[in-house]
């Protein structure tokens, strides 16, 4: 286990402690640390730079659809992370992060279990705030998708808080005579 900055993108610091599999996702790229959607995915960084990215990830049995081709969520999911690590420079952040204003993707051709696909991404335009970035993913060069990011760059939000986890018996206290709504159900007074 390592012991990471978890601030870069402004991330809570209960992520802080790591394995070693996040460590070497979070040195590719900080936006990584805690991003457990593309560490369940295996995704792996070719090599990332300001405006570019390029990673890969090999099909499993769960990332199919009834089919046996590669589900149209899964193959998003893997473009959108190229994307995002491509808008956002991996050498941190000024205050800013990068997040998707929109996207569109075209599926070109079919992907199998067991192959390996590549997503390459590249920033196509930007203008103040916003920018427009194209991926490209294929599986043994052949081309098997095309998606398109739209990009909005927003101030960092703030840190919430930590809420306090109280234990289950504290939550099943006995209600009170009080006909105040907050009163008879604890939980959501504390949202």
């Amino acid at each position: 286990m390592a012991v990471v900055d978890s601030t870069a993108y402004g991330l809570s610091t209960e992520h802080s402690v790591i394995n070693d599999e996040e460590t070497q996702m979070s040195q590719d790229h900080p936006l990584l640390l805690g991003d457990h959607a593309s560490r369940w995915l295996g995704i792996k960084v070719d090599r990332v730079g300001e405006g570019h990215a390029q990673i890969r990830m090999t099909l499993r049995e769960e990332m199919l659809n009834g089919f046996g081709m590669a589900h149209g969520g899964m193959i998003f999911a893997f473009a959108d992370t190229c994307f995002a690590l491509a808008c956002n420079s991996p050498s941190g952040s000024d205050g800013t992060i990068t997040v998707a204003a929109g996207a569109d993707i075209n599926f070109i051709s079919s992907a199998r279990e067991g192959q390996t696909l590549v997503a390459k991404g590249t920033v196509r335009a930007q203008a103040g705030r916003s920018g427009v970035y194209d991926i490209q993913v294929t599986a043994d060069d052949a081309l098997v998708a095309e998606f398109r990011g739209r990009s909005r760059t927003i101030p960092k939000p703030r840190q919430k808080p930590a809420l306090s986890h109280q234990s289950p018996a504290h939550d099943a206290a006995v209600p009170t005579q009080s006909s105040s709504p907050s009163a008879q159900h604890p939980k959501e007074a504390r949202l």
